[in-house]
């Protein structure tokens, strides 16, 4: 069974929802950045260990979190002797908007993953964009490149829409699927 590890910054609990539904279809450890932008201890250690990371970040200002970008920062040290080189790589975000810019935040994360040499996973799901669709349907919000959620300002992170939840959990079983088929 692979080792998956979704890494995530959250601000207000939206994020770290949207992990909780990632890890839970990947069957995947969770590894919260912490406020200050640091991983816990032995963090690093865990990365270097996981078959495919998947991280997490809610999208501010149309990009990463402070806190993600100081992790990302950080990363030189295994980008150096390209430790993650062919680890697997994906990657989910949250805003308030409905569009909110996340596309730039998924593009971050996948600049990453490629400075490391890595390999993207992508959503591998078709959006609901039908007559017929509901905000509550999987993919509503019609990413292919990470998993996205959007969640209104003034709602707390127990009121996220649950298609975007399940969409969370669909993106972390492909991952896991992909991870298996990578892993001997």
């Amino acid at each position: 069974m692979p080792k998956i590890v979704v890494l995530y910054h959250s601000g207000y609990g939206h994020t770290q929802r949207m992990a909780q539904s990632v890890a839970q279809g990947a069957e995947a450890e969770l590894m919260a950045i912490d406020a200050d932008g640091n991983l816990p201890e032995g963090g690093w250690e865990t990365l270097d260990a996981a078959d495919a990371i998947i991280m997490g970040s809610p999208t501010y200002m149309g990009n990463v979190s402070w806190q993600f970008k100081k992790f990302a920062d950080a990363s030189s040290k295994p980008w150096y002797t390209q430790a993650w080189k062919d680890k697997l790589f994906a990657g989910f975000t949250n805003s308030a908007a409905a569009n909110g810019d996340k596309m730039s935040t998924l593009n971050y994360l996948f600049t990453l993953a490629m400075q490391h040499g890595g390999i993207w996973v992508s959503q591998g799901m078709l959006p609901s964009n039908s007559k017929a669709a509901q905000r509550n349907d999987p993919n509503f919000l019609g990413s292919y490149s990470g998993a996205i959620a959007q969640s209104p300002s003034d709602a707390g992170a127990g009121e996220m829409f649950s298609g975007d939840l399940e969409t969370a959990r669909s993106f972390g079983r492909r991952v896991a699927d992909v991870a298996a088929r990578f892993t001997p």
